[in-house]
C-alpha cells in the first residue's frame, strides 16, 4: 500500500495519519533507519497523546502492508504487471520488472482512490501540515534508536510538493517514477512507458475492489 491508501481512514487524526507515512518517508530519507512495529509499541504508553498516535500510525502501516502483500489480488496483479513491464522493456537491460510491478500496483491504487474521493487529498495534506516534523523525527529516533536528522526537512518537502496529485496524470507519474528509479540506482524509464501507464492504470482501477476487499480499520 502507498501513502493515501494507508492514511485515508485517518484524515481526522493527523498524528496517526502522519505515523502511517513514516515508514515510506524513511525509505526515501534513510533506509538504515527502521520504524518497526516493535519499536513503536514501546511508545504506546507515552504521556504525550501525539506520540501515541504517531506510534499507532507506524503500527497501522505495518499491519496494512502485512495484510495487503499477502492477498491473492496483489500477488496476481503485481505479477501481471511485472510480465507486461518485462515484455515492454525486454530490449533495454538493467530494469527490474518485479520492482516496477510491485510499486505500480500501490501507486495506481492510490491514484484510483484519490479519483474516487474528490477533495480527500486536500484534507490529507491539510492534516499533514498540522503535524510538527520535529516531533515525528523524535518519535522515530526513540522507536528506532537511530538519528533521523533529515526527516523534518523531507516532511516539509513532502507537504510542499504534494506529489500525490501527480499520480493522476500519466506524464507526471512517469516523472515521479523516474525519480524513484534514480534513487534506487536503476535506469530511467523511456518516454514510451507513458503509454503503458494508461493501460496499467485501467487494470488497477478494474481490480480496486479485489485489492481492498476488507475495511482496513486496524487501530482506528
Amino acid at each position: 500500500m502507498n501513502y493515501f491508501a494507508h492514511g485515508r481512514p485517518f484524515l481526522d487524526r493527523p498524528h496517526l495519519l502522519a505515523g502511517t507515512a513514516v515508514p515510506d518517508w524513511l525509505s526515501v530519507v534513510d533506509r538504515k533507519v527502521r520504524a518497526s512495529s516493535r519499536g513503536a509499541q514501546r511508545l504506546l504508553e507515552d504521556p504525550d497523546p501525539r506520540t501515541v498516535e504517531l506510534a499507532r500510525g507506524i503500527i497501522q502501516h505495518h499491519a496494512d502492508d502485512r495484510w495487503f502483500h499477502q492477498t491473492r489480488a496483489f500477488a496476481e496483479l503485481s505479477l501481471a504487471l511485472t510480465v507486461r513491464v518485462r515484455d515492454l522493456l525486454d530490449a533495454e537491460p538493467g530494469f527490474r520488472p518485479s520492482f516496477l510491478g510491485h510499486i505500480l500496483v500501490e501507486i495506481l491504487l492510490d491514484a484510483a482512490l484519490i479519483a474516487e474521493q474528490p477533495g480527500a487529498l486536500d484534507e490529507y495534506y491539510r492534516a499533514m501540515e498540522t503535524v510538527c516534523p520535529e516531533l515525528v523525527a523524535s518519535v522515530v529516533e526513540r522507536s528506532a534508536g537511530r538519528p533521523a536528522a533529515r526527516l523534518p526537512e523531507f516532511i516539509a518537502v513532502f507537504c510542499r510538493e504534494r506529489f500525490l496529485y501527480d499520480y493522476g496524470q500519466d506524464e507526471k507519474l512517469l516523472g515521479r517514477l523516474n525519480r524513484v528509479m534514480l534513487r534506487v540506482g536503476l535506469p530511467v524509464l523511456p518516454a514510451r512507458f507513458v503509454d503503458f501507464l494508461a493501460e496499467a492504470r485501467q487494470t488497477v482501477r478494474d481490480c480496486r475492489g479485489q485489492l481492498l476487499d476488507r475495511d482496513l480499520e486496524g487501530e482506528k
